[in-house]
């Protein structure tokens, strides 16, 4: 009997990281650059703006993806230099159909834009132009770098968990001053 639910217990787990595996479909593209002496990063959530999302956001919920932007170096423990936490929330208003998006850098508001336009919703939850890190000055020259952005998406839909999905990815870069 234990052996049975002990195969059981591991069948249903494979079938979930299959189920995860499958449902990764998005892909982050990160392009770190300097620009007035600072680390500056643009990226590309492709995909993420899905029927599942557009589902929340036409139902009412608030919809928010966050992004978490870290500058780090190679090292024995990689050392964290910089980081910035961006996010973009979707408020939907089914009685005039209009998005009142919201953008947030380190928990300030950045800019906010009323919209009726569902691609002017996608570009501002997904895309994001010439995000501050860290100073150049806390750089070594001629060394190895590397940005990592981590995202998340509220609602917690997607996840037969009802965990958060997050996706994470890196883009490598050498500071030459």
């Amino acid at each position: 009997m234990r052996l049975l639910i002990r195969q059981s217990l591991v069948s249903v787990l494979m079938v979930l990281a299959i189920v995860v595996a499958v449902r990764a479909e998005e892909s982050l593209r990160i392009t770190p650059f300097i620009s007035d002496n600072h680390v500056v990063v643009s990226f590309e959530l492709d995909d993420a703006y899905n029927d599942a999302v557009r589902e929340a956001i036409a139902s009412g919920l608030r919809t928010t993806f966050t992004y978490e932007l870290e500058l780090r170096t190679f090292a024995w423990i990689d050392r964290t230099i910089g980081t910035t936490v961006v996010s973009t929330t979707d408020r939907y208003d089914n009685l005039t159909r209009r998005h009142t998006l919201t953008r947030t850098v380190d928990g300030r508001v950045d800019g906010v834009l009323v919209t009726e336009d569902d691609n002017v919703v996608q570009t501002w939850l997904t895309k994001w132009n010439r995000v501050p890190v860290a100073d150049t000055a806390t750089l070594d020259p001629a060394r190895d770098y590397y940005v990592r952005v981590t995202t998340r998406a509220r609602p917690m839909g997607g996840s037969l968990l009802g965990l958060t999905k997050t996706i994470t990815s890196r883009a490598r870069f050498t500071f030459v001053p």
